[in-house]
């Protein structure tokens, strides 16, 4: 298997992951398999709110979307996606939660992997198995339960 991965750096902030970890990141969300495309656009909140308001009628910036790749079945092509993430919300969230930045921003770009590859969290049972396949990937890189809560 072979992971092509394009990354666009949209964003002006300094604090973000090198290319390796990237590949890193993805080549683990989406295992071995078939050749896979993909495209990883790093943005600034106000690219992020706007792509947010834009597809999903939300007006603030979020972490990350994710774009399935809507081809027709007929086509043979390892286009997966595209995933947005937005630098200012992932820094702000690793902050707040108290969690290194390079596990948040793990921890993201597998998250939108997933979404890629069609796993969702919109009712409980598919979130669990979503959160579950994160949990094992992420304790793959030595990374921590993102779901614990310290307060608990």
């Amino acid at each position: 298997m072979s992971i092509e991965l394009d990354i666009q750096r949209a964003s002006s902030a300094s604090d973000q992951p090198d290319d390796d970890s990237f590949i890193r990141w993805v080549g683990l969300a989406l295992g071995t398999g078939t050749d896979r495309e993909l495209t990883i656009r790093l943005v600034d909140a106000d690219e992020g709110r706007q792509l947010n308001h834009t597809y999903r009628g939300r007006d603030y910036a979020t972490n990350v979307l994710s774009f399935p790749a809507d081809l027709p079945a007929e086509l043979d092509l390892p286009l997966l996606g595209d995933l947005i993430i937005c630098v200012p919300v992932v820094a702000k969230e690793a902050a707040e939660q108290n969690k290194p930045l390079l596990a948040h921003w793990a921890h993201m770009v597998i998250h939108g992997c997933l979404h890629l590859l069609g796993y969702d969290h919109i009712d409980d049972d598919d979130a669990e198995e979503m959160e579950s396949l994160e949990r094992e990937l992420l304790a793959e890189l030595g990374i921590a339960d993102p779901y614990l809560d310290d307060n608990e």
